[in-house]
């Protein structure tokens, strides 16, 4: 199957979801998660119409970037960010969507080149407190959101969060749920956010039925990854 054609149904199956629960599709943002697969494959997804494209290792996103720097793609860090990593970052990418510490917000905003747009970023959350995943806790969201704010070469742009995995649908619209009420409380204070960056392919439907604005699809699109040295 090529590319053109995963795209063809994971399109047809969104399509069906937002119809099944009564949702906008053009409210609902895809990004191709395209980590792992070489830039001739998001050159022929992009020419299948995704225009977004996700991206975790930095200098095979980097690479990727100058490769295809002629097309007009918006490209999202979607991975856990170092330190040391946040001048490339902030240099190289439209979106950020794993912020999760004042320090990198701080970084990002020094660091962001004058000539560029101020970096959309989302804050990654990790509401459900899991010791082994990157994201702030919510405690500390509300002074993450409004240092964000502050911030010349910032644009906050909202919540990104992978809650626990289970593969059963009830489950994971609970917690999706919890997620999206969260969102719209802190919405009241922050209203310029806009984007909720929840769902990947295991949990799209209940994502979806949820209220996500912006889901996270890799697999269903590209294929099994490549292997990968990271």
């Amino acid at each position: 199957m090529t590319i053109t054609d995963r795209i063809k149904n994971v399109r047809l199956d969104l399509h069906d979801l937002c119809a099944k629960y009564h949702i906008n599709i053009n409210e609902l943002k895809l990004l191709a998660v395209s980590k792992t697969h070489p830039a001739s494959a998001i050159q022929a997804a992009y020419e299948s119409g995704i225009t977004e494209f996700g991206e975790s290792y930095l200098q095979e996103a980097v690479n990727k970037i100058q490769a295809l720097q002629q097309l007009p793609i918006t490209w999202h860090f979607i991975g856990p960010i170092q330190s040391n990593k946040t001048r490339q970052i902030a240099a190289n990418f439209d979106w950020v969507q794993s912020v999760d510490r004042k320090k990198l917000l701080n970084r990002l905003n020094e660091q962001r080149p004058a000539q560029l747009a101020p970096l959309n970023t989302c804050i990654q959350i990790n509401y459900f407190d899991e010791p082994q995943k990157k994201g702030v806790k919510i405690q500390q969201l509300s002074e993450l959101l409004e240092l964000a704010c502050q911030l010349p070469n910032i644009k906050l742009r909202g919540l990104m969060a992978i809650p626990p995995k289970t593969d059963c649908f009830e489950k994971q619209l609970s917690q999706y749920l919890q997620i999206v009420s969260c969102f719209k409380n802190y919405q009241r204070d922050f209203p310029q956010m806009d984007t909720l960056s929840i769902g990947m392919s295991n949990d799209l439907e209940a994502a979806i039925a949820a209220g996500s604005t912006m889901i996270r699809i890799g697999t269903a699109l590209f294929g099994p990854r490549e292997s990968s040295s990271h």
